[in-house]
């Protein structure tokens, strides 16, 4: 775990949770009234006066730091570190607490590194094949970031423009997040080589990575079908029918009508069987659907797992 000193801690402070989403995940925010807002995640952690408070689990806060220890469950450290790296691309509003109209952030992927050494070894040790990885790293939608050596999971356009990064840290510190401004309808996929009839759902990017090994390892052409990482899920409302289906997701079928088939592989705890759930509620109608959670709590763990039962040579 990082070391961060009192006055990092005291300058992350500085943050408020309105002025963070509006700036750094503008898609967060839903507007409840001329004063308040919620989140699209949590839709009973709700921001007004310079607080928020989260109704459903009976607890709140007033700073950023606050939300992304208690909510989001990194550690003080990596938040820490999130939020003042923030201050570097987005100045701290001076006045905090003021409700404003939603702010955008120019999106501006992290400066490349010469090589993607570190990348490459971090996700090999999750036992992501090489094979897979190359592809990534040929076409641009893996690369290792200069500054701090993460790996960056770009998502693309429609005319091939980087609209969406999401980033994780080959350190000890093993920081998650994404770069500010980014557009989750465009989150990280590896379409079909040719037209396929067949999406497959993951909640991370490094979940879908793995996914696309264990098909190789099991003699199967991982590039003959769609994969797309959702950029997480969120809790859906109790009327399932009446929740938000991910960005992503709906983006991705506009773009590909030729889909009839999807595929879930959604974390298997309870987030992930709800979401599940209600995509499977709100898409039956219109597709084909398979529900394959993982064994373990995740596709990565599945992975990893199948490769010490099998003693699988690396690749």
């Amino acid at each position: 775990m990082g070391y961060v000193s009192k006055e990092q801690i005291e300058y992350a402070k500085q943050w408020d949770l309105l002025s963070y989403l509006q700036h750094v995940e503008p898609y967060e925010l839903v507007k409840c009234s001329r004063n308040a807002y919620a989140t699209r995640s949590h839709g009973s952690l709700k921001i007004s006066n310079g607080k928020w408070f989260w109704w459903s689990r009976g607890f709140g806060g007033r700073s950023a730091l606050d939300y992304l220890i208690k909510v989001r469950g990194i550690s003080l450290p990596e938040a820490v570190m999130h939020l003042n790296e923030q201050s570097v691309i987005s100045p701290i509003p001076a006045t905090p607490h003021a409700i404003s109209e939603e702010i955008t952030v120019p999106f501006t992927l992290p400066e490349g590194y010469d090589n993607a050494n570190r990348v490459v070894a971090y996700l090999r040790g999750r036992g992501i094949a090489r094979e897979v990885l190359e592809m990534c790293l040929e076409s641009g939608c893996l690369y290792e970031s200069r500054k701090y050596h993460n790996a960056v999971f770009v998502g693309f356009d429609e005319q091939g423009e980087p609209r969406y990064a999401a980033i994780r840290g080959t350190t000890s510190t093993r920081y998650m997040g994404e770069v500010p401004g980014s557009d989750k309808r465009y989150a990280f996929c590896l379409p079909a080589v040719e037209n396929s009839s067949e999406l497959h759902l993951f909640e991370s990017a490094i979940d879908l990575l793995s996914y696309s090994t264990l098909m190789l390892l099991r003699g199967r052409d991982w590039r003959q079908v769609h994969h797309l990482s959702l950029a997480g899920i969120h809790r859906p409302a109790e009327n399932k029918e009446e929740s938000a289906l991910p960005a992503a997701l709906l983006s991705y079928l506009d773009r590909h009508s030729e889909v009839k088939r999807l595929v879930l592989h959604l974390d298997n705890d309870k987030p992930g069987r709800l979401a599940s759930e209600m995509m499977e509620k709100q898409l039956a109608q219109s597709y084909k659907l398979l529900n394959e959670p993982p064994v373990q709590k995740d596709i990565n763990e599945d992975l990893m797992a199948y490769k010490k039962k099998r003693e699988w040579p690396s690749r």
